[in-house]
């Protein structure tokens, strides 16, 4: 994993959540503290975030919706033709960088070594330093509590905040809904 941030995504049966927090370091340094490192991509219908050196996500960002525009949208398809782009190309493949896309029907993480990865229980992803805690806190909460969806990652979000010093409590959320 990176020492850069923390994006947590979630889907239900109502809706799909990404959040990710806003701190950007350099080694031990906070350059800034509201970075946004989500969006939503090919006419709001696509949810993603991304962990890894801010200029590679634009670039990354740009590549993955150029794909999605060229499949209509298809989300399967898209990851599967943008994992081959990055895996060929000598520069891309070089970067420290996992991105999470998801729909209504689908979630995916993807690496720079080509990975495409569906969650096993096909709800929770979540990547960069403190993505693990935020995921460990996503399943619990998801198991124990009533929280709706952007409430649980919110939540989540802010335990990972606690324990992740690359990791603050500045958190963006996006949604797609019904």
């Amino acid at each position: 994993m990176f020492e850069a941030t923390t994006i947590l995504a979630y889907r239900d049966d109502k809706m799909a959540v990404i959040g990710g927090d806003g701190q950007v370091t350099f080694g031990n340094t906070v350059l800034k503290s509201n970075a946004t490192k989500i969006r939503t991509l090919y006419n709001n219908k696509i949810l993603s975030g991304f962990a890894g050196s801010t200029a590679d996500a634009f670039n990354l960002f740009d590549m993955f919706e150029g794909i999605l525009e060229n499949q209509k949208g298809d989300l399967l398809k898209s990851v599967i033709d943008f994992s081959k782009e990055w895996r060929k190309d000598k520069y891309l493949r070089r970067l420290e960088a996992m991105m999470i896309v998801l729909n209504r029907k689908n979630i995916f993480i993807l690496s720079g070594n080509g990975d495409v990865v569906e969650p096993e229980d096909g709800k929770i992803a979540a990547i960069g330093s403190g993505g693990n805690y935020a995921l460990s806190a996503a399943r619990a909460l998801s198991r124990f509590s009533n929280l709706d969806p952007k409430e649980l990652v919110e939540e989540s979000l802010k335990i990972a905040g606690d324990l992740c010093i690359y990791t603050n409590k500045n958190i963006k959320i996006l949604t797609l809904e019904d």
